[in-house]
């Protein structure tokens, strides 16, 4: 694996965890606190297993694809969640960055 596509890994998964950050704070604003639930959990889930994920990357470490399948699994699942909220542009705009990260992890995990 080069150097560029441990990169691309990276950055998606800082991207993944900052929009995944922003859309938690965002859901809280909202008028129904209550039907973003789930989409704050996730979102704190993702958040926290996508910076796990480019530090294990970072640092090259031998569990680093172990933490990528599982971090890709988790994108996908707050990915849903998030798009499901269709009136929410910070929803859509985190569910773009979990399918990116989940696909570009899972490109990094089948070398």
């Amino acid at each position: 694996m080069t150097h560029h596509e441990f990169q691309s890994c990276i950055d998606a998964c800082v991207r993944c965890a900052q929009e995944c950050d922003h859309c938690a704070e965002a859901c809280l604003g909202e008028a129904d606190v209550k039907a973003m639930a789930e989409c704050v959990r996730l979102d704190r889930d993702c958040a926290d297993i996508c910076r796990a994920a480019a530090a294990f990357l970072s640092r090259g470490s031998r569990y680093a694809a172990a933490v990528c399948r599982v971090c890709a699994e988790v994108c996908e699942g707050c990915g849903a969640e998030c798009a499901r909220h269709t009136h929410a542009e910070h929803c859509q705009r985190c569910a773009e960055a979990c399918q990116r990260c989940a696909e570009v992890c899972r490109r990094m995990v089948a070398g």
